[in-house]
């Protein structure tokens, strides 16, 4: 999770701060956004406490494939219409994906509320932005960057309590 947080805090940062990229600068950066945040959620499958066999597993697995190859999509074809339509397929489907987790496992898991909180932002985020296609590379990275700061920020802090709650829990049972 906290991976995940990292890796969107910084391409938030970066949009942020990048007064006018080109397209194609537009299509590097978004597509490794989107590369790395498929790569890390895959990877993160076990440590969700999910089996990669089960069907919760394997709804994750999809969502987090769907944006890696959003990504290498968006980063080797470079152009607005492609980050607009493309990145929101990818950014839609692993929002759906942790929607339905989320869904499945309230009461369940303490990550339900993050992957409802997280599914929420990034349907968010994919319904916005093929409308900012028209207005440039400058508006996509925005949008795009925007809803990676906020999903960053929710996945740090799940990261920070879940580390503070595992301590407390392990302080418990030593004494």
């Amino acid at each position: 999770m906290l991976t995940r947080a990292v890796v969107a805090l910084a391409f938030g940062a970066v949009t942020v701060f990048w007064a006018s990229p080109s397209a194609s600068e537009m299509g590097w950066a978004g597509g490794l956004y989107l590369l790395a945040t498929g790569v890390t959620v895959i990877r993160g499958i076990d440590k969700f406490g999910l089996a990669a066999h089960q069907p919760a597993g394997k709804v994750l697995a999809a969502g987090g494939a769907a944006m890696t190859g959003a990504g290498v999509a968006v980063a080797l074809l470079g152009s607005e219409l492609v980050f607009g339509v493309v990145a929101a397929l990818g950014l839609g489907l692993l929002a759906a994906a942790e929607l339905y987790l989320g869904i499945l496992h309230r009461g369940r898991s303490v990550l339900s509320r993050d992957w409802l909180a997280s599914g929420v932002i990034g349907l968010g985020t994919a319904v916005a932005l093929p409308f900012f296609i028209g207005l440039g590379a400058h508006a996509l990275l925005g949008v795009a960057g925007g809803g990676a700061i906020i999903s960053g920020v929710l996945w740090i802090l799940a990261a920070l309590t879940l580390r503070h709650d595992a301590r407390s829990v392990s302080n418990e049972a030593v004494n």
